[in-house]
């Protein structure tokens, strides 16, 4: 980032502590920065920090007559490079996603042609918000970046999505923008997700234990690394990540079909959906009566996605997942060989762990090597997941691995 001008826009929330440390990361790169404060985010922390840490004047009005005698928010518009607002609370969201331009930031993300990016900041039920959802969404298919947010503690005293990502990797992310896009620029990720349910009869059905939480966040992290992301999803109680493209499903059948409508045109197949091994052999068109004390069911096999993709002439970069109880590392490999993966993520389940939980740890595969991914929130793992696959995905369409790669 050496040279680089970032315009830095501070929105008004309890985040903007964190936003002076962000300047000092960037600068640390070696960019220029200007930061431009909002009326709100001056109830937060003072321009006079801002100041210090990034050596210029902090401009905060657009009435600022001085300034604004040489049009000051079309010089600044300009000048930047990367817009790059953070925190971004969900009002700037919803006036930025309807185009105001009633203050300073606002105005001149309106002028500049830079590239813009956000990084939400606010409590856990306002970032779930359908309306902020809904702004997220015009955002991203304006090309606006959506950096994050995390999950964890909030401020409010609760937990969960809503949290700015902390400014070492908003820097890193900044920089990789000013360097064309996210690994993933350009890129179609298919992604499956979810349990599959095979119906018994009318009101019965086979299934498992899978919230889809994992395949959903695998898909909000490929759209944040710039992809094109389709999402084929069995029945969850789960929101679509912004700007990512569902198909809803139900049974092993149905996966398999909207999976093949869609592999032509994919560079990357990520199968993080809990599929039926087993489907019963006919399935009863009434309800089925209690009229005695057993009930027999004749099960067959159900089809194989993720291997139906993998043995596809011209397929995609191929990614599975193995949730095992046992021997998770011996059966995740055999699997990775079996079924002729690029690349698996396996976790251990049952007893607790991985089902219905927030967080998770993961152990990835491939051919030539392995990556633990200590226990963390799905999303993060999500993320860092989704940089080994762009890494590995890079490395087998040109073969060079970059230096310092954990591919190496």
């Amino acid at each position: 980032m050496q040279g680089k001008r970032i315009l830095l826009g501070v929105t008004g929330g309890i985040a903007a502590y964190k936003s002076p440390d962000l300047v000092r990361r960037l600068r640390e790169h070696g960019a220029e920065v200007q930061v431009v404060m909002t009326a709100a985010a001056r109830e937060f922390v003072t321009a006079t920090t801002f100041q210090a840490v990034s050596g210029r004047p902090v401009r905060t009005d657009l009435w600022d007559a001085a300034a604004e005698a040489a049009m000051g928010h079309i010089e600044l518009a300009r000048w930047a490079q990367l817009v790059l607002i953070a925190p971004a609370s969900a009002d700037f969201l919803a006036r930025l996603a309807a185009g105001h331009a009633d203050d300073l930031l606002s105005t001149l993300c309106l002028a500049t042609e830079a590239p813009i990016a956000v990084a939400p900041a606010m409590n856990r039920v306002m970032w779930a918000n359908a309306a902020t959802r809904a702004n997220v969404a015009t955002l991203l298919q304006r090309n606006v970046q959506v950096l994050g947010p995390a999950e964890g503690d909030q401020a409010c005293g609760e937990v969960g999505a809503g949290r700015m990502l902390e400014p070492l990797e908003l820097a890193d992310r900044a920089g990789i923008m000013l360097l064309g896009g996210g690994p993933l620029q350009g890129r179609r990720v298919l992604i499956t997700a979810g349990p599959t349910r095979e119906r018994i009869d009318p009101v019965r059905f086979i299934s498992n234990r899978s919230s889809g939480k994992m395949g959903f966040a695998v898909a909000q992290a490929a759209r944040e690394a710039g992809a094109e992301v389709v999402l084929v999803s069995g029945p969850v109680s789960l929101p679509t990540p912004a700007a990512v493209r569902r198909i809803d499903v139900e049974s092993a059948a149905d996966m398999l079909n909207a999976v093949l409508g869609e592999v032509d045109r994919t560079d990357i197949f990520i199968s993080t959906a809990a599929v039926a091994d087993y489907r019963p052999a006919a399935a009863a068109e009434q309800k089925i009566k209690k009229t005695s004390d057993r009930m027999d069911l004749s099960m067959e096999r159900t089809a194989d996605v993720l291997a139906t993709v993998a043995a596809r002439p011209n397929r995609p970069f191929v990614v599975g997942f193995a949730a095992e109880t046992e021997s998770v590392e011996q059966h995740a490999r055999a699997k990775l060989l079996k079924k002729n993966l690029d690349m698996i993520a396996a976790n251990e389940v049952g007893h607790d762990k991985a089902f219905d939980c927030e967080d998770n740890q993961l152990i990835v595969l491939w051919r030539a090597g392995r990556r633990d991914l200590a226990r963390a929130s799905k999303l993060t793992l999500a993320r860092q997941l989704v940089a080994l696959i762009a890494e590995s995905y890079l490395v087998a369409r040109t073969g060079i691995v970059q230096r310092g790669s954990a591919l190496a």
